[in-house]
């Protein structure tokens, strides 16, 4: 017989494997009336009536009548739709939405909400590095696994949701916080050194991709920006370039979706080398309002323009860089050749120049070196 606690809160017994489990009631199923059991093992009774105390002071307030209602497809629904549309910027949302539909509902989502555990979790973080990646035509060549930046900001998603489940008194603690988490990866910042774009963009052009690289080495845009832009955009008799959106890929599709910042929203500034580029872009695209269009006549994908950039880098004999590195090449360039920090900032999109300043700290370190080597070469007469 179990031998049942003095204030009945639960009951303990000794199991025919030897093991004590503690048993105890958390609410009633609202459907059915019935008594909803939780449990607790150990090897001893001790350690059992430990835990059990433990679990039901967890416990207290908990509405599992409630949370029986919901699975973790159900609440992340919830949480997105009614607290996190409300906090976060248009993009970020969009990109959650991508996350929740695409990865966490298709492996969590059937299970329900007060019986997932951390080792749930762990074991779902494990596949996403793994095997995680959507599968898609033109990200065949890419790794099956998502990197660890992503799976870590999964991992946000879940964990903000689960935390709402526990302010709402759905479930006793959140299986989130006891995950281990994949380092965050450190990608070394590269840039095109001046000898090398000579080749690469020589290469561009013969591949038809010249305006796309060229456009992108002299105003310094992010991949979705450059992919966003239209022509009613941009003013070739003021030569003005205006950053007004974004191209991104959620759930599958190539969508517009608006910048990230306020800060993003910017005009920059063409060259006239720049701007007669364009002009013969503008004659290419025909009717087409985006600048660099699909054979399709939509927006171009993020993905086809990497896969450009790497084939292109490839038959130039240059090393393989990244999109956004095409960026950082604009960036160095022009604060090694005197254009200031502020206003490269500007141009950038940054929201302030301090994370300029901290983001290009090698280059401005190098241009403060040969400040010095130059002046001490200006007074080297007078010492």
């Amino acid at each position: 017989m179990p031998k049942r606690r003095a204030n009945g809160e639960g009951n303990i017994r000794k199991r025919k494997d030897g093991r004590w489990e503690g048993r105890y009631t958390v609410g009633h199923d609202p459907e059915t009336g019935k008594a909803i059991i939780k449990n607790v093992l150990g090897k001893t009774q001790a350690e059992v009536k430990e835990k059990l105390k433990r679990a039901i002071e967890e416990n207290a307030g908990i509405d599992y009548g409630r949370a029986k209602t919901y699975t973790v497809g159900n609440w992340l629904e919830v949480w997105y739709e009614n607290y996190a549309k409300i906090k976060m910027r248009p993009s970020t949302y969009l990109t959650y939405h991508g996350y929740i539909e695409n990865h966490i509902k298709p492996q969590l989502g059937k299970i329900p909400l007060n019986d997932l555990t951390t080792l749930h979790l762990q074991q779902f973080y494990k596949k996403l590095l793994a095997e995680g990646r959507v599968e898609r035509i033109e990200a065949q060549k890419q790794p099956k696994g998502l990197s660890a930046k992503t799976v870590r900001n999964i991992h946000q998603i879940i964990s903000s949701a689960l935390k709402l489940a526990v302010e709402q008194r759905l479930i006793a603690r959140n299986p989130a916080d006891g995950c281990a988490l994949p380092k965050a990866e450190h990608k070394e910042m590269q840039t095109l050194p001046v000898e090398q774009l000579t080749s690469f963009l020589r290469e561009a052009k013969d591949s038809g991709v010249f305006a796309l690289y060229y456009i992108d080495l002299t105003t310094g845009l992010r991949r979705g920006e450059l992919l966003g832009l239209k022509w009613s955009d941009i003013d070739l008799e003021k030569g003005d370039l205006r950053v007004q959106r974004q191209i991104g890929r959620i759930d599958g599709k190539i969508i517009e979706m608006p910048l990230k910042t306020k800060n993003a929203y910017r005009t920059l500034p063409l060259s006239a080398d720049a701007i007669n580029v364009l002009m013969q872009q503008r004659r290419k695209t025909g009717n087409s309002e985006w600048v660099f269009p699909s054979p399709t006549g939509g927006p171009m994908s993020p993905d086809s323009v990497l896969h450009m950039l790497h084939r292109v880098l490839k038959r130039a004999g240059l090393p393989k860089v990244r999109f956004h590195d095409l960026r950082h090449t604009f960036a160095t360039l022009a604060l090694q050749n005197g254009v200031d920090i502020k206003t490269v900032s500007g141009m950038l999109g940054h929201f302030s120049a301090g994370f300029t300043l901290d983001t290009y700290a090698h280059v401005t370190t190098s241009a403060k070196r040969e400040a010095a080597k130059t002046m001490g070469n200006i007074l080297s007469g007078a010492v």
